[in-house]
Parts: structure tokens; C-alpha cells; sequence
């Protein structure tokens, strides 16, 4: 008879228990993954958080939230509106192991690389806040310098909400087959009907695409919060990039690629398709001015 001792079995045991936290929290299961709506292109992730994870970004979050703002759309400076009445924050990247472990996930779900995101939005919506639709891409010259358009945005949920509180896509095409992420029509709230919606539910995600696959932006990803009727409702938002968000912005005046396939786009067209990325202007010089030949 094998005769195993106690401490074998204490080691053997801590060793499962990290090899099943990791695996809770790094491994992507694309079974949990369903379809919101292909215009726009939109899915949902069932159980992305944890609840130690949800609760963790809230805990970082609650005593820095700010009024919420929003960009100007000639300016692109930050506003206050009435358009988007929630309060929230920015938790800087790989702020601890949590928040660093959160960001692989987005990584290893999107297939999109972490320098190009943002910093993780934390916000708060209470009684009768919302967001009206609009666009996370960018209509103004200012923000699209860095990093370009928002491709992706991953919006994580880490609060169920009583009523009210889902995100709806106004303009995605065959309404009439509208689903959710886990309610049916009677289930949701007028402002969501209106629409494709999801409802929020702690710890799930929904990843939907701002461009089209040319880069092209795409206004059936138009976009908005419906207001929270019963409860409230905590998210936290990781907007993705063309390019890397890490980038210092550089002197207009060199005269170089700043994205090694630049070449390659400007020979597919890119310079007159997307010219405020790749072209810019003089006072905003986008990032593929030399294949361009624009310098």
C-alpha cells in the first residue's frame, strides 16, 4: 500500500487550489460566449467576472467617483452633459494583481493587444441615470490622435439590476429579433425595447466592434445606457484602440510610420479610406504620414 504523507497531501491541495483560481480567472471558455447581434457586431460573455472581481473594481471606485463627462465633438475636450448623468473613474492599468488579471482576460477574449486600451472606466448609474446613444468613436480631430478610434469596447457589468439599466443598440438592424443576455421582451424596460438590448448581470461582458473590419466607423454601433428604474447599476468599461493608447504623441513634424503595417494599409487605400488615422492634418498629423508620401 502507497503510503501518502499529510504534508504530501496540504501541498497537493494548495497546488489545485492555484491551479483553480487560475484557471477561473485566465483560461477563456468560448462556450459561455453568445451572439447579441451581427449589425453591430456584438456578444456577450457569461460569467467574465468573478465576484471577487466585481466587487474588487467597485471597492477601488467608490471613493474617487467624479460626475461622468463627455467629449466635445468639436473640441474633444470633456464636457459635462445632461446626455450622461452617471458618476464615475478611471482605474490606472495593472493597478494591482486583480485589475492586472482582468486586463489579460480582455486581452486573451478580444485578441486585441493590451497597449492599445484605455485605462478601465468604473461607473456608477443610480435611480433614473442613464446614457442616450451615441458613438464611442470619435467625431472630433483631438482624440483620434492617440491611438485612433475606439475599435472595441468591452463593457463589463458588476451589478445585477433590479429594473432598468440595459444597453441598447437603437439602430441594429432586425429588431424584431431582439434578444438579451438573459431576459425576454417582457423582461425589459421601454427604453430597451427599443432596440437590441442587453440586460446587465454581475460578472457577464459584452464586447461589441465601433468599426467595421476595414477600420471604417460603424453607426449601427450606436450605443446608450437605458435609465436604471429600480436599483443601481455599476459597469466598468475597457475601450480598445486601432493602435497602442501607449504611445507618447510625437512632433508633427517627423516624418514617420508610427505602426509597422502602415505600408501595408496605404497599399490597400487606407490613406484615402481612413485619412484622419493614417493622413491627419497639419496640426493633427495622423500615423502613416510617410507611407501616405504625405512628407
Amino acid at each position: 500500500m502507497i503510503r501518502i504523507s499529510r504534508f504530501f497531501l496540504i501541498v497537493l491541495a494548495s497546488i489545485s487550489s492555484i491551479i483553480y483560481e487560475c484557471s477561473s480567472t485566465s483560461i477563456i471558455n468560448p462556450s459561455k460566449v453568445k451572439q447579441v447581434s451581427w449589425k453591430p457586431r456584438a456578444f456577450v460573455y457569461e460569467g467574465f467576472l468573478t465576484d471577487e472581481e466585481c466587487n474588487h473594481l467597485i471597492s477601488l471606485a467608490k471613493s474617487e467617483l467624479k460626475r461622468s463627462a463627455v467629449a466635445d465633438n468639436d473640441s474633444g475636450q470633456s464636457k459635462l452633459s445632461e446626455v450622461r448623468t452617471s458618476s464615475g473613474m478611471f482605474i490606472r492599468k495593472g493597478k494591482d494583481p486583480i485589475v492586472a488579471g482582468i486586463e489579460d482576460k480582455i486581452t486573451m477574449w478580444t485578441f486585441l493587444p493590451k497597449e492599445n486600451g484605455e485605462d478601465i472606466q468604473v461607473l456608477r448609474y443610480e435611480h433614473g441615470q442613464k446614457y442616450d446613444p451615441h458613438y464611442d468613436y470619435f467625431a472630433d480631430k483631438v482624440n483620434i490622435v492617440r491611438g485612433g478610434h475606439r475599435m472595441a469596447t468591452v463593457l463589463m457589468y458588476l451589478s445585477n439590476v433590479e429594473s432598468g439599466g440595459e444597453t441598447v443598440f437603437p439602430s441594429a438592424e432586425e429588431p424584431s429579433r431582439r434578444r438579451s443576455s438573459s431576459a425576454s421582451d417582457e423582461d425589459l424596460s421601454e427604453c430597451a425595447k427599443k432596440g437590441i438590448a442587453v440586460k446587465p448581470r454581475k460578472g457577464d461582458a459584452l464586447l461589441f466592434f465601433n468599426l467595421h473590419p476595414d477600420a471604417v466607423p460603424d453607426p449601427i454601433s450606436l450605443h446608450g445606457g437605458c435609465p436604471v428604474i429600480e436599483g443601481e447599476k455599476w459597469s466598468a468599461t475597457k475601450w480598445i484602440h486601432v493602435d497602442s493608447f501607449d504611445k507618447i504623441v510625437g512632433d508633427g513634424g517627423n516624418c514617420t510610420d508610427q505602426n509597422q503595417n502602415c505600408e501595408k494599409w496605404a497599399a490597400l487605400g487606407e490613406c484615402t479610406k481612413n485619412p484622419e488615422y493614417m493622413v491627419g492634418s497639419p496640426e493633427l498629423p495622423g500615423n502613416c504620414r510617410r507611407s501616405c508620401k504625405i512628407c
